[in-house]
């Protein structure tokens, strides 16, 4: 198996390229490891490659807060230090700083 490592980790604030949303990593997928289905519901012109990272966020848009399953190529950091408002981030996380967070002790995914 290839090695991988991922460029985000967990607590690291990200955003999507393509769509507006942020969020925080909480999990890490050295590939992809979702079903055959959500996959197939991506456009095949913008569908990613399976052979690379995908990240679990706690995440959010202008409208809502959701956990979404990204690529890591649609990913870049998240400089803006503004505050996340997904209420699940204070559950499991810790503001280290802005734009970094840290798990808590008690929490266990």
């Amino acid at each position: 198996m290839k090695q991988r490592n991922a460029k985000f980790g967990i607590g690291e604030v990200v955003r999507h390229k393509v769509f507006p949303f942020r969020g925080v990593v909480f999990d890490v997928d050295p590939e992809f490891a979702n079903t055959e289905e959500w996959w197939n519901a991506i456009p095949a012109e913008v569908r990613p490659s399976k052979d690379q990272p995908f990240y679990h966020l706690l995440a959010e848009n202008a409208d809502t807060e959701y956990v979404a399953y990204v690529s890591e190529q649609n990913l870049e950091p998240d400089n803006s230090d503004e505050p996340l408002r997904n209420p699940h981030v204070q559950q499991i996380f810790v503001q280290e700083q802005a734009g970094r967070y840290r798990p808590r002790q008690n929490f266990a995914h």
